[in-house]
């Protein structure tokens, strides 16, 4: 018989997406602000994997990961969906977003994003926020599954993920290797 256990908490962090590096300052202020104090801020990453942004928020584009110190409990995820969407409210400029606001929680085991967009894959939290299983460690990196965007998928991305898990673990007081998951 299975028993029922609050997991690990997980680290919470943000993709935040962005034109302008002003934008992406206030956005990192905010989110120290609304969501938690800032731990790591990644290098850019250039997102050139699509033009879904370009029209709303111009190109070229640029992401950053910004990472809260501390953990939090797995159900947080959806309160930092909203307070992203907060975010990204009061920073839009004539009703059009000048920085998209992703947040996510990484595990030993996976990486999840929060989205307001339903999909066979994705599990309804709570008042319009889903959890997208985004990427899955197994032995020994993350790995893409078949609905990964391309971004989260590449190289770069996964690499940093792992940095970012290897620290969650050791303050966990665990090895920086190892998991749950193969």
């Amino acid at each position: 018989m299975s028993r029922r256990a609050v997991p690990p908490p997980a680290k919470l962090l943000a993709s935040v997406i962005y034109r302008d590096e002003e934008r992406f300052a206030d956005a990192r202020g905010l989110f120290a602000e609304r969501i938690g104090t800032v731990e790591r801020v990644s290098g850019p990453f250039p997102f050139d994997f699509t033009a879904y942004y370009a029209r709303e928020m111009g190109a070229p584009l640029t992401r950053r990961f910004v990472v809260a110190s501390g953990l939090v409990a797995r159900d947080s995820l959806a309160a930092a969906k909203e307070a992203a969407e907060r975010i990204e409210d009061a920073l839009a400029v004539g009703g059009r977003r000048t920085v998209n606001v992703d947040p996510g929680l990484l595990t030993e085991e996976s990486f999840i994003l929060a989205t307001g967009k339903n999909y066979s894959h994705r599990v309804y939290l709570r008042d319009g926020v889903f959890a997208d299983l985004t990427l899955v460690y197994r032995k020994g990196e993350y790995r893409a599954l078949p609905w990964t965007y391309p971004d989260y998928a590449s190289d770069a991305v996964r690499a940093f993920l792992a940095d970012i898990r290897a620290a969650y673990r050791a303050s966990r007081g665990l090895g920086a290797e190892g998991g749950t998951c193969g």
